[in-house]
């Protein structure tokens, strides 16, 4: 038990210090953009009174560390500062787009995680077989597509063809849960696809790699059922490689969503970050960057941790 604690221990600090950097790396990204952010924002035929008057009210004369040290203290806190497009907070802005993004996320994953489990686990029991690699043919056609087009085709019959769902997910703070899911069913179904065959792939290899080791052999000569020995001997054993896919996939589902948010036109971080990109409102790019990259850290320390768990090496120790 020590030997794991000590090593969640570690995994956290790694998480902390790789977090601390990644803000330095956002921050200095966004000050190294070229022009004046001023200018950018106020224009050409802004004065300098005005442009004076801009730089002094969000502190850009003062000195970068200075600078940075104030919005990370802000940004530990939940306050990133106030957008420059719009003058509003920016935690007032992104709250209810950062729900949006992770219940499409959570919606996608509640769909994908189960039947990526259950499909690797079938594909392992059936190996070579018809189902085998049709499942294994269908997953790699799904991977070599890009997310735009998955989701114009899905947009294309399920929205213009057959006329089942909407092809823009408009939804607000007063949408019932009903109703949301339905609005963002095919938005949900494009990220399942994606991260369905990486889940999958990985489930089936990591559940055939267990099989040829002595103890599922046993298993086998004891007379236990093909299925039963998968469901009880080797999927258990198999738990940290498809943990660490899974959180991968699950991370991936937060920070990659921004092409599906817009082609479904929802509201969400990457629409956001996307029309902050084109006003260059930097503190609200910053602000979008650094939750997205918290996210991904936080699932992968996550994903470490229960791999940990799942290892019955640490948790039995000789």
């Amino acid at each position: 038990m020590r030997t794991i604690l000590s090593i969640i221990l570690r995994r956290l600090l790694v998480g902390c210090m790789t977090l601390f950097v990644v803000t330095i790396i956002i921050f200095g990204a966004i000050e190294m953009l070229p022009g004046d952010i001023a200018t950018e924002v106020l224009g050409q035929a802004a004065t300098e009174e005005s442009l004076n008057a801009f730089r002094e009210k969000y502190d850009l004369n003062r000195s970068l560390p200075a600078r940075y040290l104030s919005w990370l203290g802000g940004a530990v806190t939940g306050d990133f500062g106030i957008s420059l497009a719009n003058q509003r907070p920016i935690s007032e802005l992104i709250g209810q787009r950062a729900a949006n993004t992770f219940f499409l996320a959570g919606y996608a994953a509640a769909i994908a995680v189960p039947i990526a489990v259950v499909s690797g686990m079938l594909a392992a029991l059936y190996n070579g077989s018809v189902f085998d690699r049709m499942l294994s043919s269908s997953t790699l056609a799904a991977i070599s597509f890009p997310e735009f087009f998955i989701a114009y085709i899905l947009i294309l019959i399920f929205s213009v063809a057959l006329g089942w769902f909407p092809s823009l997910a408009n939804v607000d703070p007063g949408t019932g849960l009903g109703e949301r899911l339905y609005l963002t069913f095919l938005p949900a179904m494009t990220l399942t696809l994606i991260v369905l065959a990486y889940m999958m792939r990985m489930t089936r290899a990591a559940i055939l790699n267990l099989l040829a080791l002595p103890y599922i052999e046993m298993a086998h000569l004891k007379g236990m059922k093909r299925w039963r020995v998968i469901a009880v001997h080797a999927l258990p054993n198999a738990l940290a490689p498809i943990i660490n896919v899974i959180a991968l996939n699950l991370a991936y589902l937060i920070v990659g969503v921004v092409l599906v948010e817009v082609v479904f036109v929802y509201p969400g971080l990457g629409q956001i970050l996307v029309d902050a990109v084109s006003n260059r409102d930097v503190t609200v790019v910053q602000a979008a960057c650094l939750i997205f990259a918290a996210t991904y850290i936080i699932l992968n320390l996550a994903a470490d941790i229960l791999s940990i768990i799942a290892n019955p090496r640490l948790l039995h120790p000789r």
